[in-house]
């Protein structure tokens, strides 16, 4: 039997990575997480930041890679979906590269066929540099105001906004937005976004 997908897509420090472990933690399954941090700890350091360059074209020497490295991801989702393992996946997926690269309608077409959720992870970015300014090891862009890579993050990632469900974590804890997940698992829509998604 095929496992589960559920890609949950929202700007760092929105709450993403705490949401996939809490599913790894309470949900029925064995939820693998093959996001954007996972990928990244296994690449060399002339691909970094890899599928996490941020919006705005400012490496477009780096974009084939990050074309190569989305579909190298998404075929392992696959993959491990077919070995019947149910995978959660938290990336930021935006197409503000130097030009168009269409990598979420591309990604959205090599799971054709798996039982896909997409999950808006939305935050406002109060709270997200609240996050950034906290964040002992400074990796984050932090400081006072809103540091523009940081509004680029914020006006790039939802677009074109089509999900199957969409919760915030400005004031959803990671528990509410697993069990909103649970709940939509349970009752999955009939239109799925990525279905949407894979005829752009």
């Amino acid at each position: 039997m095929s496992g589960r997908i559920v890609i949950l897509n929202g700007a760092p420090r929105s709450g993403k990575s705490s949401i996939a472990k809490a599913m790894q933690e309470s949900l029925p399954g064995r939820w693998i997480n093959l996001g954007v941090d996972a990928q990244n700890r296994t690449l060399p350091p002339q691909l970094l930041p890899g599928i996490g360059l941020r919006p705005g074209g400012e490496r477009p020497d780096l974009e084939p890679n990050v074309v190569a490295l989305y579909g190298a991801l998404y075929d392992a989702i696959a993959a491990h979906a077919r070995a019947g393992l149910d995978v959660v996946a938290d990336l930021g997926h935006h197409d503000a590269y130097s030009r168009p690269l269409g990598i979420l309608p591309a990604c959205a077409r090599r799971l054709a066929g798996h039982d896909v959720l997409l999950v808006g992870v939305y935050c406002p970015i109060e709270t997200i540099m609240a996050r950034r300014n906290a964040d002992p090891q400074g990796l984050y862009a932090s400081g006072p105001g809103i540091p523009e890579p940081v509004q680029r993050w914020q006006d790039a990632v939802h677009v074109p906004g089509l999900y199957d469900l969409a919760v915030d974590t400005g004031h959803m804890t990671a528990q509410d937005c697993v069990a909103a997940i649970a709940a939509l698992l349970a009752a999955p829509p009939r239109q799925r976004a990525f279905a949407q998604l894979a005829a752009l």
